[in-house]
């Protein structure tokens, strides 16, 4: 680490640079100072990161006014996400790879309840949050992981079908014309392909069972030239190793030939779950994968050689064969995960379990933006403020992740080296205790 990184002043000179960087991907100067303003407020201490306490943080003796432009360029101007996006991965992603390579592509949602049912996208269903069905918005995201940091690169609210299809919500929270229903893994799907057409350094993609068990999903991921270890449900059928759906009947010379493969009551696949239920206990292993807060994490795993079998008798030719990883706790009365993957046939037990549980650095990277940068503390309603908002709260992050890389491990929201006004007396923001109105 060069003496010029710790000089007085040095990541702030290094901030200010980043934030030239990212307001001339903005585009219009008006933009420039209030996206700075936004970034700054992000990192700077505070349990609240809306619009209306970080005005208070970043200009105590204007609040109204500066309220207003930071208001006015998440919630309105008219810039792009995607240009913004790629400033920040082009700053963060060469420093994050000065300490290793790019491991994984990592899919993964992440979910916020909010009340009422005019926010865009807000609607009851599965939130990972509170691990249960509840009043929230979800969106999907693609990160960019070495083996110490990652970084999401794309960012994309779901929409509900019944909020595509309602013109008048559409209206209100200001949806563009051309976005449509599409599920989580096909917008996961599109930004995998984003990605490789920006030729970014391939990995395999790492997914939970929401995203793996989607056959379509799988197979688009081999379309596009990558590999996979994707969560699956124990319900997903697969064959047995050493079988395959039967061959195509042979032609009698009536009738259509056919060219279905072919299965039959006496040779049929099975669940994950019944093949892992029928393994002899020598092929299980014992395994770590990485070091936890007090110990090395350890389970039980074993990992097989399958062909996936689901509507395999609708195809011409069997699907390639590729790993079926299965995790059994020994405390547990059956397996708890599994896994599907394209990685090589040599490829070693641990080296399969390590990739496969490499996708909780992005938990840790939500966590963070949740917990310390305010991703759902946006206020908003509409389309653009809601993405808006998690772009610079990802462009927050990536400068600490590239603080964090060029060894600044404590580099966290609140302790950059940034200066912090004093906060008015007798401010209160809306909906804290003690304040009258709504939130």
């Amino acid at each position: 680490m060069s003496a010029n990184s710790v000089a007085p002043g040095a990541q702030q000179k290094r901030f200010a640079a980043y934030l030239d960087r990212l307001a001339h991907a903005a585009g219009h100067l008006d933009r420039a100072v209030p996206l700075k303003s936004y970034c700054t407020g992000l990192l700077l201490p505070g349990e609240r990161k809306s619009v209306e306490p970080m005005a208070a943080r970043l200009c105590p003796d204007n609040v109204r006014q500066t309220h207003q432009s930071l208001h006015h360029v998440v919630a309105h101007a008219p810039w792009s996400d995607a240009y913004l996006l790629e400033a920040v991965r082009q700053y963060t992603l060469p420093v994050m790879q000065k300490q290793g390579p790019i491991v994984a592509w990592v899919v993964d949602d992440t979910g916020w309840v909010k009340k009422g049912k005019h926010s865009v996208g807000v609607i009851r269903q599965y939130c990972g949050q509170v691990g249960k069905q509840e009043n929230c918005r979800v969106a999907v995201s693609l990160s960019l992981s070495t083996a110490e940091a990652s970084l999401p690169i794309a960012w994309q609210l779901y929409l509900p079908e019944v909020w595509t299809e309602d013109k008048k919500r559409r209206v209100s929270t200001g949806i563009p014309p051309e976005i449509r229903f599409q599920t989580k893994p096909e917008i996961a799907w599109q930004q995998l392909r984003a990605a490789v057409d920006r030729e970014l350094p391939h990995a395999p993609v790492l997914a939970d069972a929401a995203y793996g068990n989607d056959t379509a999903f799988r197979e688009g991921i081999t379309e596009l030239g990558l590999l996979y270890a994707v969560g699956i449900q124990s319900s997903v059928s697969v064959w047995k190793p050493g079988q395959a759906p039967l061959p195509k009947r042979k032609w009698k010379g009536i009738g259509r030939p056919t060219k279905l493969l072919r299965r039959d009551s006496r040779h049929a696949p099975l669940s994950v779950r019944e093949l892992a239920m029928s393994l002899p206990l020598s092929a299980w292993k014992i395994v770590g994968w990485r070091e936890g807060t007090r110990k090395t994490l350890r389970s039980r795993f074993a990992a097989l050689r399958i062909r996936p079998a689901h509507r395999d008798d609708w195809r011409s030719k069997p699907r390639a064969q590729e790993w079926l990883l299965i995790e059994w706790p020994s405390q547990e009365a059956e397996p708890t995960k599994y896994w599907l993957s394209t990685l090589p046939e040599n490829m070693k037990l641990r080296d399969l379990v390590r990739l496969a549980k490499h996708r909780w650095i992005v938990e840790r990277d939500y966590q963070e933006l949740k917990q310390e940068l305010g991703l759902g503390h946006y206020e908003g309603r509409g389309w653009r403020g809601f993405h808006h908002h998690a772009t610079l709260c990802i462009a927050a992050y990536g400068f600490l992740v590239a603080e964090r890389s060029r060894f600044s491990p404590s580099a966290r929201a609140g302790q950059v080296d940034l200066p912090v006004p004093e906060m008015p007396l007798k401010f209160r923001p809306r909906g804290s205790p003690g304040t009258r109105g709504p939130a």
